[in-house]
């Protein structure tokens, strides 16, 4: 928002970021910690996947859901 005016993003979308990015974060230290070698992998594999899916909605909406963005 500083370097273009093509991004306007509210208090609301930094607040949904930092609590996707602080979700993401935990989930994947509780996984990395309870869970042994190829499961732990699968299921980061899997949350990373997700965080991604979530963010694209979230920022373009691929899937046409309620919350889609833009």
């Amino acid at each position: 928002m500083f370097i273009s005016d093509e991004v306007q993003w509210s208090a609301f979308d930094f607040l949904i970021m930092g609590g996707l990015l602080i979700s993401f974060a935990l989930i994947g230290n509780y996984i990395y910690t309870s869970f042994k070698d190829q499961k732990r992998t699968w299921l980061l594999y899997i949350l990373v996947i997700v965080f991604l899916l979530v963010w694209a909605e979230l920022a373009v909406g691929i899937f046409n859901s309620p919350i889609a963005g833009s």
